[in-house]
């Protein structure tokens, strides 16, 4: 059954919930018609590194147009009467040309997110949130209601200014009445006048007292909205757009990027609250303006307006600075004199005229300390740490997707400054930032905002060899950082249930599938050195120092080298049979040789070796000259090994392996893995390939013991820590049968 079917099993809130991940510009009608197609192209699709961008990229710019192109197809074969649905693939093919083409990876990594979640909510269908947050609603709602309440200001504003038009008449004819009478000689005339001018001047008060009733009724409008505008501000700003930059982090570590809005949602919000906190603006400059005109005034009333620009402008500064962000982060373990690329977008760019003069955007790298001066200071810091080529760029808007940003694609960092070490620390431990800065006049140019944002940690490197460690840094980062931290404080000490589900994370979006809670409790006790109970404690910390900076026992390697190493050689040589279940990976040697005792002989697993920093064993159930059950454990296989033969060419290889553990035999599970037999590069020759045999040889008990016996030439990785295992039989603790590769010629049917 497809993914897309089990989907549609869902209870409806959690279809909703999936239906809101896509948004307006993946309609949903485009994921159901083309549901397996999708899957088939994207459900295995490979983990990209950061050195292959540009492959990325290609496969991204390819999946569209081959998108489109089905889209297309299946609308010109759908029948007659699907007439509707027929116009709506022909317009999401038409969108998708003109909204993706200039960025296809954006539409790409999106539909990996939205499968990511589907699988989440197909196998954890308990524990989906639903993201259609009620405070969601509240502020479409919200920005509705401020919206409304902009109209009615302006249009009490427009009563107001009419009824201030026709007070200066009246005072204007008061004053010349006034006038009037000092030219009046006849008594009788004069006091006749003169209680003319009374009612006059009384219906001139009354009408100010109305125009001062009807400018504090406005004024006090004008409050709310600005009240009503900083309550729904802050909550876009400070839970979803904060949320959104959290999520970036957790990004980084391999999670979905997915919130409980997406950032077009956000920005959409964005821009309707500048277009509300301008047109306010305008209204509060429009009534000191008209108030300034009139000379007359009660002096017991006091002025508010002046007290309502300054809050209406602070609003502004606050909206517009905090929506200038980076939507795609730089790499956070950064190679000197390598490539890379960064976007950074302003989302109240479709607004307040910014598009119309496309600002200047600068990058520089700065050091953990002057992050902290720039958040401190909220000023851009104007020093470096480094040397950045290509760090300059305008930010252009683009019509099709309504966003004003720029992409930064040819950056290079050519120098590197690093501050003085203190104690043990060393370079993979020094965090730099990237910082954006740009600046711009708003509106008809009477306000000039400076705006900066700082990217995620990143570790320089000037070596491959620094990147383990590095990963390190910028995974603890990632994992435990604070929205608001002082730049780049990380606790020294956190919950290991926390980073287990980072590593947990990582893992996963690095080889395609999940860690099981066996290995996960493996993972717990390798790192702490010791037994621990099932499952682990909740309140279970773990330091820094444990993490990735003290050797394990009798190692010259940290869990985190450790842990990375496989990590590594998984993501590029076992995806395939990691993904389908086939590795365990993660078990301790005592653990692997209790399951394999009581299955029967050629049954094998295999884990990763403790003693060789990405290999893998194959450990496998042999018959022992007792005829009782042995274990033996292959010398570890490491990425070295795999460039050479793959691990299903070499199971394959090997005639004492039948079942994988606990039953299933080999060539099902590691069959569609293995390496097809080619044609000779020249007919004139005979073809040849590469096979992996295990070398026999004798041990000292078998040769004592049985002599008649074949053995095995082997050696331990693992016998300074493993201790024997309780359970029937004897097992060859100790002893690993050792292998080589021989050229075995095609015509020949014998097999060493």
């Amino acid at each position: 059954m497809s993914l897309w079917a089990r989907v549609n099993q869902l209870p409806q809130p959690i279809l909703e919930q999936i239906r809101f991940i896509y948004g307006s510009n993946f309609p949903i009608e485009v994921r159901h018609y083309l549901a397996d197609w999708i899957e088939e192209r994207l459900l295995n699709a490979p983990v990209y590194t950061n050195d292959q961008e540009a492959v990325y990229e290609q496969d991204a710019a390819n999946f569209l147009n081959q998108l489109i192109m089905e889209l297309e197809r299946t609308a010109i074969n759908l029948p007659e009467s699907n007439f509707t649905i027929k116009i709506r693939l022909n317009e999401s093919a038409r969108n998708f040309r003109q909204l993706f083409s200039h960025n296809p990876a954006q539409l790409y990594q999106h539909l990996m997110n939205c499968l990511h979640r589907e699988r989440q909510c197909v196998a954890y269908p308990d524990e989906c949130v639903n993201v259609q947050d009620p405070e969601v609603t509240e502020v479409f709602n919200a920005v509705q209601q401020l919206q409304i309440m902009v109209r009615t200001n302006e249009n009490d504003n427009r009563n107001l200014m009419k009824e201030y038009e026709h007070l200066l008449l009246e005072v204007h004819e008061l004053q010349k009445n006034r006038a009037q009478l000092e030219t009046i000689e006849n008594a009788e005339m004069r006091a006749h006048a003169h209680n003319q001018l009374a009612q006059h001047q009384k219906m001139v008060n009354d009408r100010l007292q109305l125009c001062t009733g009807k400018r504090l009724a406005l004024v006090d409008g004008f409050r709310k909205t600005i009240l009503i505008t900083d309550e729904v501000q802050n909550k876009v700003l400070n839970k979803y757009l904060s949320q959104w930059k959290i999520n970036q982090g957790f990004a980084g570590n391999g999670a979905s990027m997915m919130s409980a809005s997406n950032l077009d949602t956000i920005q959409a919000w964005c821009e309707s609250l500048a277009e509300i906190i301008w047109s306010t603006k305008d209204q509060i400059r429009l009534a000191i303006k008209n108030k300034s005109k009139l000379h007359v005034e009660q002096e017991d009333v006091p002025d508010l307006l002046p007290q309502a620009m300054v809050d209406v402008t602070n609003l502004l500064k606050m909206l517009i600075t905090n929506t200038f962000i980076i939507e795609k982060q730089p790499p956070q373990v950064m190679k000197t004199n390598t490539r890379f690329a960064a976007t950074v977008r302003l989302l109240v760019g479709n607004t307040l005229n910014i598009k119309m003069v496309n600002p200047q955007v600068k990058v520089s790298i700065i050091s953990e300390a002057q992050a902290q001066q720039t958040q401190q200071t909220n000023k851009a810091s104007e020093q470096s740490c480094g040397e950045i080529m290509n760090n300059i760029g305008n930010l252009e808007y683009n019509e099709t997707t309504k966003q004003l940003s720029v992409s930064f694609r040819n950056m290079q960092l050519k120098k590197i400054k690093r501050a003085e070490k203190k104690g043990t620390e060393c370079v993979m431990d020094e965090k730099f930032a990237l910082l954006f800065q740009s600046s711009f006049a708003v509106g008809h140019g009477d306000l000039v905002f400076s705006v900066w944002t700082i990217s995620l940690p990143v570790v320089v490197i000037v070596h491959g060899n620094q990147e383990p460690q590095s990963w390190a840094t910028i995974t603890w980062d990632n994992a435990f950082a604070d929205i608001n931290r002082i730049p780049f404080q990380v606790p020294d000490k956190v919950i290991w249930n926390q980073l287990a589900e980072a590593l947990n994370m990582k893992f996963r979006a690095s080889t395609g599938r999940s860690l099981t809670a066996e290995n996960m409790h493996f993972l717990c006790e390798k790192a702490f050195k010791t037994n621990l109970p099932f499952p682990v404690p909740n309140d279970l910390t773990i330091m820094w120092s444990q993490f990735c900076k003290e050797p394990i026992p009798d190692r010259s390697f940290t869990f985190w080298d450790w842990f990375y190493a496989a990590m590594k050689v998984t993501r590029e040589h076992l995806r395939g049979p990691w993904m389908d279940g086939s590795i365990i990976g993660f078990i301790h040697k005592s653990k692997a040789e209790d399951y394999l005792l009581k299955c029967p002989r050629g049954t094998f697993l295999l884990r990763f070796s403790d003693s060789e920093l990405g290999g893998i064993t194959i450990a496998w159930v042999n018959e022992g000259n007792d005829g009782q059950p042995q274990i033996l454990h292959i010398q570890p296989f490491t990425a070295k090994d795999f460039s050479t033969r793959s691990l299903s060419d070499r199971i394959r290889d090997f005639d004492d392996l039948f079942y994988l553990y606990p039953n299933k035999p080999k060539h099902e599970a590691f069959d569609r893995y293995t390496t097809p037999a080619g044609p000779p590069r020249n007919k004139n020759y005979i073809a040849s390939e590469v096979r992996a045999v295990l070398m026999p040889g004798p041990t000292n008990n078998q040769m004592n013991s049985f002599p008649n016996t074949p053995s095995y030439n082997i050696q331990s990785p693992d016998a300074s820590r493993d201790t024997p295992s309780t359970g029937y039989g004897q097992t060859n603790y100790g002893q690993v049968p050792d292998f080589e590769l021989e050229n075995i010629g095609m015509f020949s049917s014998q097999y060493h």
